[in-house]
């Protein structure tokens, strides 16, 4: 197994999250709404683009040989996600930014590890997708190369490194910078762990790559609908969000498929 791109697959996205929370000691001020949106309107569409090109399309192609049924592993990992997501949305305390009132099982926990344990609850899709596509690359699938599952694993990073500045900025107020950029990073460090313990069941994962594809696709759209579009487009009437949707969805299309 070649160890070096495979640690460098699996670091970058946790990288991306790092980068974004450490902007607490950079930037002065809360972000700007506008810029807010724009941030959120990005990261939804790197997530929409990586679901569609990098994990729904290969899930087809590698149940190509059920014919005009190749879709069905895919819907069926699709709702499979969708459902664990929306199990962990239940099971999880956690606060949304902006939220009045956490989500969840109720809880003593202060506000900030509220908000921290929000991001983290959504970067597990993600740490997923990226473990099941070198999980495929690393097992030999012909549908999923180095190149492909490097891009996957790009796009996640570029779309962390606004979650982890959006996360870490408002708790700065409250707990500090130090503070604020630890939570902030740690809600990434969920990442490379969900994606080595996908990697560490791949043989039993071969033969449910369709699905596992698919699933993850279902887990990250779940994430963009539930939370990253009603941020981008939250307040007074803007196409910033869907401005910003459109640059990150086409710049994951275009790394996928340059990439791939």
């Amino acid at each position: 197994m070649p160890l070096l791109e495979l640690a460098c697959g699996l670091l970058i996205p946790f990288l991306g999250t790092t980068l974004g929370a450490a902007c607490v000691f950079l930037l002065r001020q809360q972000l700007n709404r506008g810029i807010e949106r724009a941030l959120s309107g990005f990261a939804a569409g790197v997530m929409v683009a990586a679901s569609v090109f990098s994990l729904i399309i290969p899930s087809m192609e590698a149940s190509a040989e059920m014919g005009q049924l190749s879709f069905l592993p895919a819907l069926v990992g699709f709702w499979a996600g969708t459902l664990f997501l929306l199990l962990l949305d239940h099971v999880i305390p956690h606060l949304h930014l902006r939220a009045a009132e956490s989500e969840g099982p109720h809880t003593g926990l202060h506000r900030t590890t509220l908000l921290a344990l929000a991001v983290t609850l959504h970067n597990i899709p993600e740490g997923m997708a990226v473990g099941v596509v070198f999980a495929g690359w690393v097992t030999g699938n012909a549908t999923i190369t180095l190149a492909a599952a490097m891009a996957l694993s790009i796009g996640i990073a570029l779309q962390n490194f606004p979650e982890g500045l959006i996360v870490s900025l408002p708790m700065r107020s409250e707990c500090g910078r130090g503070r604020a950029f630890l939570l902030g990073m740690g809600s990434g460090v969920v990442e490379p762990f969900a994606a080595l313990l996908t990697i560490a069941l791949s043989s039993v994962i071969v033969p449910l790559l369709p699905y596992l594809l698919g699933f993850a696709a279902g887990a990250m759209m779940y994430v963009v609908v539930e939370e990253l579009i009603p941020q981008m487009s939250e307040g007074e009437h803007s196409n910033i969000g869907v401005t910003f949707f459109a640059v990150g969805f086409t710049l994951m299309m275009a790394l996928d498929v340059a990439l791939g």
